[in-house]
């Protein structure tokens, strides 16, 4: 009975994680394409590096993309059905919050030599090639200054 216990709440998480990409219920991109909730799994890695000399930081980007974006329903002000679906502990409202799961906003959002991520946000507003691409390098940025680097 245990065994079944915790295999059912691995199942459970699996599935509260699978909703990430649910903000908005169906929604359509720009071309018409409908996100429903569950659609699509993360992509690959951006590839983005933090190149040298670069100025991006929370305070003059990640904040204001992070408002403009993702906090609509990925904030720790917002519970249950105001979430649309982004799963608990997944705030993008603060610095600490988004590094959490740098990779998975990376997966989700992020531009950069490897992969072109556009699952998030799945409605409008939704970043300009330029923002993501600047999401890539200063996620690889902030995580690198985490590192040491």
């Amino acid at each position: 009975m245990a065994t079944f216990s915790r295999l059912s709440a691995v199942l459970l998480v699996a599935t509260a994680l699978s909703g990430f990409v649910a903000c908005g219920s169906d929604s359509h991109d720009d071309d018409g394409h409908t996100h429903g909730p569950g659609e699509g799994q993360i992509g690959p890695p951006s590839g983005a590096t933090c190149p040298s000399g670069s100025t991006l930081s929370y305070d003059n980007f990640g904040r204001a993309f992070m408002e403009s974006y993702c906090t609509r329903c990925h904030s720790s002000t917002l519970s249950g059905a105001a979430r649309n679906g982004a799963p608990a502990y997944h705030d993008f409202d603060t610095l600490t919050g988004v590094l959490n799961v740098a990779n998975h906003v990376d997966q989700y959002a992020a531009f950069g030599p490897s992969s072109k991520n556009e699952k998030m946000p799945p409605s409008n507003p939704r970043p300009s090639t330029d923002d993501r691409t600047k999401l890539g390098e200063w996620l690889a940025c902030e995580l690198a200054r985490l590192n040491g680097h």
